[in-house]
């Protein structure tokens, strides 16, 4: 009942307390009767047992596109060995429900929230993956766009339709005023290929807000039909046996003008509601922000100790920190960010070094201007060091998106290409290989210590190269990303068993990380954590502790030998005597230094 109180109070505090949205409130909670009543007795007993699930340290995830890697869902469920094998217990599967015809954005598009994309199968053929993936003790994670539909969705059709209710459904106005007003302040998304933020549709004669595309027409959430009709779709997707539900451009789902239109206050309010809604309904179903914006923003979604938002966000700022670590062979940067923000304790992070996205190199400027550097130069250094224009640079990546106005760019590759390791094969400096592949471990071993869920991008864990054939596709050569999400190359998997292959290599290290992980409840995600400075800016230091233990992670961002004093080290963990369980290395802290060889990891457990 108390959900249901603040629930009620939330809602009638955005929307009023008119009749008609009194009324809406009731629909609302009608919606949520529904969806409690029509839950499968397998996923009650989950609500009552495992609603914390995302915080075990047997969470290992990976992110794929269903098609480019198994072709359909019925093709996926015979993937699960291949899973299994390498630890993998949490699958997120790329943008799966049934987009728009032609152009979609990825799937990001969508024109049907109750349907399956036909390209990859029917309905039953999604519910029989979830159940056979759950049984084999493997979640899923799918996307919901809660920003925006499709043009073709039927709320967008009823609105070109000359439907007025419809129409309210978004934002739309009659003249160009109000939008020339609203370009003003609010930031284009995709500046080169969709510029502005209206379209002007001639059928209905209105300008529509679209952030993104012309095709994707962003909701009015200060309608509460279009959030009741948001909360029914997000619990059909969870009563089908959905584990965790990505909610995909949060910060742009609420509209001012004279704002920049991004990470507005009342968009906590509709998040808090999502989540007491969940919590009444679905409890085991985990909230997933994505929200690529400012690190001080960011850490705003998980809400606060007492009012839940997003049990988990995406800590892309830890994916840049990561790269420019490696760039610069500095770690201070990665030191701070550590320690800057304390998240709730019912929250945590999912963490990676690559995804499906390109890597937009927002970082801490106040951090950055300390170290004496400005942000704009050092912004434009790791643009030039990521696409390989700098002299001394391993990398080959690809700039994307690049205005020519202020000289802003983002980057894609895959984590290969971007650590190294397609120059070294370019080049046949054998060197170059082994510095490529130490970079690769050295990433991967930083995500899975982290606090949070650590997430492999398809393709990394057997060393993806950039792959160019994209260019050859009309449908996709104009849109860079592809470059890092090719179809997966099953044949090239089988050299993971192959003892000298760059497959090999990373696989086995990161199957081995994998299993060491599970092992350690200290690695789980309420483990509190920080970053350690040891007076070298090459070297980071992880220390993660639960109940008086303490395990501690170091990593060497650079190509030299280093030797690190540990005087401060030995005053903030438990014991003396360690052992790092990834060689076998054995430690006395009482000893003033430990060694590190170029982009070496150890993870250290006391004895």
């Amino acid at each position: 009942m108390k959900k249901v109180f603040e629930l009620k109070t939330l809602y009638t505090q955005i929307y009023g307390s008119s009749q008609h949205v009194l009324s809406t409130y009731d629909a609302l909670l009608e919606i949520m009767q529904k969806a409690k009543q029509n839950r499968k007795p397998e996923l009650i007993r989950m609500d009552q047992n495992q609603a914390l699930w995302y915080f075990s340290q047997d969470n290992i995830g990976m992110t794929l596109y269903v098609d480019l890697f198994a072709k359909d869902l019925k093709n996926l469920v015979d993937k699960i060995a291949y899973f299994k094998d390498l630890g993998i217990t949490y699958l997120h599967l790329m943008p799966l429900l049934k987009p728009r015809n032609g152009e979609n954005d990825g799937g990001y598009a969508v024109e049907d929230y109750r349907q399956i994309d036909p390209r990859l199968g029917s309905l039953d053929d999604f519910i029989n993956l979830l159940d056979t993936y759950r049984h084999e003790g493997i979640r899923v994670c799918i996307d919901y766009v809660v920003n925006h539909v499709a043009k073709e969705h039927e709320w967008a059709k009823g609105a070109l339709a000359h439907d007025k209710e419809k129409q309210d459904y978004f934002i739309m106005y009659d003249t160009d005023e109000i939008p020339k007003l609203y370009n003003q302040t609010v930031p284009e998304v995709l500046p080169i290929k969709c510029p502005g933020n209206f379209t002007y549709y001639t059928e209905i004669e209105k300008y529509v807000f679209t952030s993104f595309s012309d095709f994707q027409w962003d909701l009015n959430f200060k309608n509460p039909k279009v959030f009741n009709g948001m909360v029914e779709n997000l619990l059909y997707l969870a009563n089908l046996g959905v584990n965790m539900i990505r909610l995909d451009a949060i910060p742009f789902m609420w509209k001012e003008l004279n704002t920049t239109c991004r990470n507005l206050e009342p968009i906590h309010d509709l998040l808090r509601m999502f989540h007491l809604i969940k919590g009444e309904v679905c409890p085991s179903l985990a909230l997933l922000g994505e929200a690529i914006v400012q690190p001080e923003e960011i850490v705003k979604y998980f809400g606060s100790e007492d009012q839940s938002e997003c049990e988990i966000m995406y800590n892309a700022n830890l994916m840049v920190d990561i790269y420019n670590a490696f760039a610069t062979r500095d770690v201070r940067l990665l030191n701070i960010d550590t320690n800057r923000f304390q998240i709730p304790s019912q929250a945590t992070w999912m963490n990676y070094v690559r995804c499906h996205d390109d890597i937009g190199w927002g970082f801490n400027e106040d951090a950055i201007h300390s170290f004496g550097f400005d942000p704009f130069a050092h912004k434009q250094f790791l643009i030039h060091f990521y696409d390989g224009e700098i002299e001394g640079s391993f990398s080959k990546g690809e700039r994307y998106q690049y205005n020519p106005l202020n000289h802003d760019a983002r980057t894609n590759g895959t984590l290969a290409s971007l650590l190294g390791l397609q120059e070294a094969h370019e080049t046949k400096e054998s060197f170059k290989r082994i510095e490529a592949l130490r970079r690769i471990n050295l990433a991967h071993a930083l995500i899975l210590a982290y606090r949070g869920i650590p997430l492999i991008y398809s393709g990394d864990e057997i060393a993806t190269l950039n792959d160019q054939s994209y260019l050859l596709d009309p449908a996709k050569n104009l849109e860079g990303r592809w470059v890092h999400r090719p179809i997966f190359d099953w044949k090239r998997s089988k050299l993971s068993q192959h003892m000298g292959t760059d497959e090999y290599e990373i696989y086995l290290n990161l199957k081995k990380m994998i299993e060491l992980r599970k092992t350690l409840p200290l690695l789980d995600g309420q483990a509190s954590q920080f970053a350690l400075d040891l007076n070298t800016n090459h070297v980071y230091c992880l220390i993660r502790h639960r109940e008086n233990q303490s395990f501690f992670a170091m990593y060497n961002f650079s190509e030299f030998h280093e030797r690190i004093n540990v005087d401060h080290l030995r005053q903030l963990v438990n014991g003396t005597h360690y052992t790092d369980l990834i060689q076998g290395r054995s430690f006395n802290l009482n000893n003033s230094t430990i060694e590190l060889s170029p982009y070496e990891v150890i993870w250290c457990k006391k004895d």
